[in-house]
């Protein structure tokens, strides 16, 4: 499964700013579940899920890992192709934090936060 890094300059002024973006980033993170390595049978309760196969990785969340710095006034975040540049930057405009800058895979990207 592919990944994205997706790079935010975030106003923060203090420790109590950036262990928020640190909690909501957190929120995000995820574990895998492969269902092929799996001994017992899950189809019981997962029921009929669309794209849930018996030889495909099912994934809960997207985060694999992130790095806040109050320092450098950036959050780094590396995600799995499932979880989408918009949701991080909601996510973290949810502190009240101001996002001034994002990339998402060394690519500029707006920082005006969408719609849920």
């Amino acid at each position: 499964m592919s990944e994205h890094k997706y790079e935010f300059s975030v106003t923060m002024s203090c420790s109590g700013c950036s262990g928020a973006v640190e909690r909501v980033l957190k929120k995000l993170e995820g574990m895998s579940l492969s269902l092929s390595s799996t001994p017992i049978s899950l189809s019981p309760f997962l029921g009929n899920i669309p794209g849930v196969g018996a030889d495909m990785e099912w994934l809960c969340a997207g985060v694999k890992s992130y790095e806040v710095s109050l320092d450098s006034q950036t959050a780094v975040v590396v995600a799995d192709e499932s979880l989408p540049y918009e949701k991080v930057l909601r996510t973290i405009a949810k502190t009240g934090k101001k996002v001034t800058a994002g990339k998402a895979d060394g690519v500029e990207q707006s920082v005006e936060v969408p719609a849920e």
